[in-house]
């Protein structure tokens, strides 16, 4: 495994749409392993192919549902390696919420996202995938999406505002 640079903003290649993955190669594999190192290593709790120069269909996602009960101990993070991922049903209810993202590094913005959403795909042993999630998942899983077709969460916030002129909570992932 390796750790990939991040691509960042104004790089043409997260505008364009990433190209659909024939199969789950090898390369594709290590393609992912070397996402999630990196992911990790930034940190954040999601990325996409494209965030490391890449143009293929490929997205990664780990994060853990808070548990709202202070006396239950977290559970750990599930780790997702998803090949041509897409959202096959969403909710009618949305939520607002602030995201960031490593690929435009100081920002954060107020993006307007489905509550839950059903993603299916490949997994990364080019098995089909099928996925219900909500929340911060939900989120997470169509911010990375986005990326894929060259939309950044800027195009989608109200309101967009640098880092440093905020005080941020902890709980605020980047994605």
């Amino acid at each position: 495994m390796a750790i990939r640079e991040i691509v960042t903003t104004p790089d043409p290649i997260l505008r364009q749409r990433a190209r659909k993955v024939r199969t789950v190669t090898k390369e594709i594999q290590t393609l992912m392993d070397d996402m999630v190192e990196t992911m990790r290593v930034e940190p954040g709790v999601g990325l996409a192919a494209p965030q490391v120069g890449v143009s293929q269909r490929v997205i990664v996602v780990e994060f853990a549902e808070a548990s709202e009960d202070p006396e239950v101990p977290p559970k750990p993070p599930k780790l997702y390696a998803v090949a041509n991922p897409e959202i096959v049903r969403h909710s009618s209810d949305t939520e607002i919420a602030n995201e960031g993202c490593l690929s435009i590094p100081g920002y954060i913005g107020e993006v307007e996202r489905y509550s839950s959403v059903t993603v299916k795909g490949l997994n990364r042993h080019g098995e089909p995938f099928r996925l219900k999630a909500q929340g911060w998942l939900a989120r997470i899983f169509q911010h990375e999406i986005n990326h894929l077709d060259g939309v950044l969460f800027i195009d989608l916030a109200t309101q967009v505002r640098r880092l440093e002129d905020l005080e941020i909570p902890e709980e605020i992932p980047t994605v």
